[in-house]
């Protein structure tokens, strides 16, 4: 990865600092997009001390604002001339309904809106950058998934589970309709399942002490962060994908078995139109 340029959301998270991390370790300059710059910095010391790599920059993005979104692309845009990996990692998961500065449910804003608004500015540089590629976090939670071009934000009935599974099904669509799009651009975007991992995202469990209890029992059966970055460093990094695109991956390996929501072009295609209307593209 040695001259290449990787930039991933959430990089200060579970999953996401150990992404970078180990691509950071096969020498590629790192950007690491992050909501809170004074959380992230510890992460950032660490990974530059670990990785013996110190060619990583640390960036403010709040996924949860288009003028946020907007301003660091061009930033982005003003400094780099080279975008060969964007990895769309950011994810969070609430119990409770909550909004962002655009009145978006708050999960399918950050996770999906966020990151289709993200991908779409920085689409010229991604295409002037030869074999340039695209890592769409999901989870085979999408396939619990359901989409409701008339409820996105979920305003009749909410909770949080349904509100992920949809972020994660529509960041298939996403991901498959971007493909389609990009054909002879020479740039590729896959979806990928990093695993059930025991990340920050669920810290927020509700309820009394013994749910509590229950949930970190259940977190210490899950992944460990390290082992579930491993799929994102893959797709990032190895030859044995490239031309690859429009695919769901899943321990490395394409994963053949999709949920038949997700062949559903029709809904596709209309979520595809809401999104850019919503985000302003259209």
């Amino acid at each position: 990865m040695q001259g290449k340029i990787v930039l991933i959301t959430g990089a200060d998270g579970g999953i996401g600092s150990e992404t970078t991390k180990g691509i950071a370790k096969m020498g590629a300059t790192m950007v690491m997009a992050c909501i809170d710059l004074n959380d992230a910095r510890p992460v950032y010391e660490a990974i530059k001390e670990e990785s013996g790599n110190h060619h990583i920059e640390l960036m403010q993005l709040n996924l949860g604002s288009l003028s946020s979104i907007r301003e660091f692309a061009q930033q982005f845009s003003q400094k780099y001339q080279q975008l060969n990996v964007l990895i769309n990692n950011a994810g969070v998961f609430r119990w409770k309904r909550e909004e962002t500065q655009e009145g978006f449910e708050k999960t399918i804003g950050i996770n999906y809106l966020g990151h289709f608004l993200l991908t779409h500015l920085l689409l010229p540089i991604l295409k002037q950058t030869p074999g340039a590629r695209i890592l769409n976090v999901s989870s085979n939670a999408y396939f619990k998934g359901k989409i409701d071009l008339d409820d996105l934000h979920l305003k009749k009935k909410y909770t949080g589970v349904k509100a992920y599974d949809s972020s994660k099904l529509a960041i298939v669509f996403f991901t498959q309709e971007l493909a389609e799009r990009l054909q002879g651009t020479g740039v590729t975007v896959n979806a990928l399942h990093p695993g059930h991992a025991a990340t920050n995202i669920w810290n927020m469990w509700p309820g009394t002490w013994y749910q509590a209890l229950l949930f970190k029992i259940l977190k210490m059966l899950m992944k460990p962060t390290v082992e579930a970055a491993q799929n994102s460093i893959y797709l990032a990094s190895s030859n044995e994908v490239k031309g690859i695109t429009g695919k769901y991956f899943e321990k490395k390996k394409i994963k053949e078995k999709v949920s038949p929501k997700s062949k559903d072009r029709q809904l596709q295609k209309a979520l595809w139109q809401l999104s850019e209307k919503l985000t302003g593209l259209a």
